[in-house]
């Protein structure tokens, strides 16, 4: 599609960076995180939680043609607990807390102007935690991947609750808060779902997936979008039927190849060329209906 993409894995279990780089890089990256030549997130943010310095603005690796990394850590969960005291001190208008919420929204931007990089899209934990806040309230957008089950149908309405009330206490931190300080988007903007890990038979998806299917379809417009409209009707914006984004069906066969060979489904070594090619298909329909929303 012709666009500049970057890539930051803010999940501690670096998954993104596992999938895209040789583990022995991986490990080599971990273990030198710390170090003056640390290349991860987490290098780029301790001299701010540690010492209280400045971040330290590391570099983006490209990992194919259009696509950078920023590479995880699993010490970004001590960021996470220094969060939790960072939004507190927001609260009471103390100029560290703003500077330690931004810390990562300010690596990411500078990273993302010198790529010139037309989209970011985070890779974050399944959960609410202060990491995801701070990262949902500095993005413009947010999609939720949601697999056939009982746990992501009534996980809508916990993000969805979630998210309201951190776009509202976020708008009066925002109003309170020092003059000159960096502050985040605080808007996100639901866009809506899109179906995983289901099963298909005869071109259909099995019965047992199908009905949690309908479930998502119902509790993502009244779990996130009704309550997300209830702050800001602009937080929500279309039809019902729009914020089903596409469906991604378990690809079983070819995911284990994608994971070990760090490639995409479709280019992977192995797998039937019928599988490789209608998963193309399918992420490229994702991916066209996503730029669609944000153009919306």
């Amino acid at each position: 599609m012709g666009k500049t993409v970057l890539l930051v894995d803010s999940d501690p279990q670096c998954n993104l960076t596992s999938y895209l780089v040789q583990a022995d890089v991986v490990d080599k990256w971990l273990d030198e995180s710390d170090g003056k030549n640390g290349q991860t997130i987490w290098s780029a943010l301790s001299p701010l939680i540690e010492a209280g310095k400045e971040i330290k603005i590391i570099k983006s690796f490209e990992r194919s043609e259009r696509v950078h990394l920023l590479p995880g850590d699993i010490r970004l969960s001590e960021y996470e607990l220094d969060l939790h005291q960072s939004w507190i001190d927001c609260l009471q208008r103390k100029i560290r807390g703003f500077v330690g919420t931004t810390a990562l929204s300010t690596l990411v931007s500078s990273s993302a102007q010198a790529l010139e990089a037309d989209y970011v899209l985070y890779d974050v934990g399944p959960n609410i935690g202060p990491l995801n806040r701070a990262i949902l309230l500095d993005c413009d957008c947010f999609v939720v991947p949601a697999a056939c089950d009982y746990f992501s149908t009534r996980a809508l309405k916990t993000l969805g609750h979630s998210v309201a009330s951190w776009i509202r206490d976020w708008e009066i931190i925002s109003k309170l808060a020092p003059r000159d300080v960096k502050l985040l988007h605080g808007r996100p903007v639901y866009l809506g779902y899109v179906l995983q890990r289901f099963r298909m038979y005869g071109g259909e998806i099995v019965s047992t997936d199908r009905e949690y299917a309908r479930q998502l379809d119902r509790h993502s417009h009244s779990d996130v979008a009704a309550v997300l409209r209830e702050v800001d009707e602009a937080l929500a914006p279309g039809s019902p039927s729009q914020f089903k984004l596409g469906q991604i069906k378990d690809f079983a066969a070819i995911a284990k190849l994608a994971q070990t060979q760090g490639l995409a489904f479709g280019d992977v070594n192995g797998g039937t060329s019928y599988l490789k090619g209608e998963a193309k298909t399918a992420f490229r329909d994702f991916a066209a209906k996503v730029i669609a929303r944000i153009g919306s």
